[in-house]
């Protein structure tokens, strides 16, 4: 039987994300500025060609697939990442907050996209605040550590974006980040997961020791139009 999460793209936009869906019902896309993903209901060669003549020209976009696919050559492969995908059914005890975690929202699109690209945690646009949920931690005026959602399929809820500037490593605030959202994805009820590149071992340990396991192993296509 496949498994929700072997399909998260498709089965959030068709779901939990679905405010922010484009697309038809082979084929959806995120707008471009909240993020790359895109997803289709089978990885199908005729199901790329329905994706290229929806999503926006020039565009790049992500695939997620469980297995490992052929891109047709009608789009060229711009980079490919294997990636650990984890899921948490057994939080840990829940991590003190030592830091106050302030709600992150419009004004705080400079810094959020400062420390991103600092960071470089996975995609992340103008707009990838709309997806939700994401809080921070500030040194001042700075904003030093933060996370928040992102594919929100049926009743799995991704946690996205931890990231921390190099200067505060250490502090454990990745692990307080981590444990304020797998609570409250659990306390609506949900199930977080994750998703992880599989040689950032440092990372890997960290969420492992908050209560993730590995689901299985899942492929990113980055890809763009000929």
């Amino acid at each position: 039987m496949i498994h929700v999460l072997d399909n998260p793209v498709w089965n959030a936009l068709s779901s939990g994300n679905k405010n922010l869906s484009n697309g038809n019902d082979k084929a959806k896309y995120f707008p471009k500025e909240v993020s790359p993903f895109v997803g289709m209901e089978e990885n199908t060669p005729e199901n790329f060609e329905i994706l290229r003549g929806i999503v926006p020209a020039e565009s790049v976009s992500a695939v997620i697939s469980p297995a490992e696919i052929v891109i047709p050559h009608s789009w060229k492969i711009v980079d490919y990442l294997k990636v650990q995908q984890m899921i948490c059914e057994t939080p840990a005890e829940q991590v003190s907050d030592d830091e106050p975690l302030i709600p992150l929202g419009d004004q705080h699109i400079p810094a959020m996209l400062a420390l991103t690209k600092l960071t470089v945690p996975g995609p992340f646009a103008s707009r990838t605040v709309d997806f939700g949920h994401y809080v921070g931690v500030f040194n001042g005026e700075q904003l030093i550590a933060m996370a928040g959602q992102r594919l929100h399929p049926y009743e799995f809820a991704e946690i996205s974006a931890v990231c921390t500037h190099p200067d505060f490593i250490g502090k454990g605030l990745a692990k307080q980040l981590l444990s304020h959202h797998i609570h409250r994805i659990r306390a609506s009820g949900e199930i977080p997961f994750l998703h992880v590149k599989s040689d950032n071992a440092r990372a890997i340990k960290v969420y492992e020791a908050m209560g993730f396991k590995t689901r299985r192993e899942m492929f990113f296509y980055i890809i763009k139009e000929r």
